[in-house]
């Protein structure tokens, strides 16, 4: 049984990241006007994941999956930036809890991969001779990638704050 207030996604305002070389400077919104979507990189990735699962022979298919990449990588720039920065999220979770080091190298190990993954997924939808089941093979890893990262992201946060170690009540 839920009780209490239900909360509905709210639109959140990103500071804009400069988009990667070659890619327009803003893509069309998303969805019908005043819509509600899933806020910040989430829905970034939501509207990548459409964009890639529509029919190939679309006129622009390969045009918009581009376009729909450039906020995945804005967003997750930013994602790297608030956790990896000098006052980031990480330095913050070790400094409350040493213990959790592992993960937090693990997880900014992966940020390295992801970008690698996202410029990977920029250039084969660059090349037009690319069959378009490659750029739906390397998107869908680049999502299964994003999905796993956020949720050991989840996870550490958990331990974090959630874990009782025994001591004060």
């Amino acid at each position: 049984m839920v009780t209490g207030p239900i909360q509905q996604p709210s639109l959140v305002a990103r500071q804009r990241v400069a988009p990667p070389a070659g890619l327009p400077a803003d893509p069309p919104p998303l969805g019908l006007p005043g819509e509600p979507r899933p806020a910040g990189l989430a829905g970034d990735v939501h509207a990548l994941g459409r964009a890639v699962a529509v029919t190939s022979t679309e006129p622009g298919w390969r045009e918009d999956v581009l376009l729909r990449l450039r906020p995945v990588c804005q967003g997750f720039v930013e994602h790297v930036r608030v956790t990896e920065g000098p006052s980031g999220l990480y330095r913050e979770l070790l400094t409350q809890s040493p213990r959790l080091d592992h993960g937090v190298r693990l997880l900014t190990r992966e940020h390295a991969t992801i970008v690698a993954a996202i410029l990977a997924v920029q250039q084969i939808a660059e090349r037009p001779e690319t069959h378009p089941d490659e750029l739906r093979y390397r998107v869908g890893h680049l999502l299964r990638r994003l999905a796993r990262h956020r949720g050991r992201g989840t996870h550490l946060l958990w331990e974090a704050y959630q874990t009782d170690l025994g001591g004060e009540t």
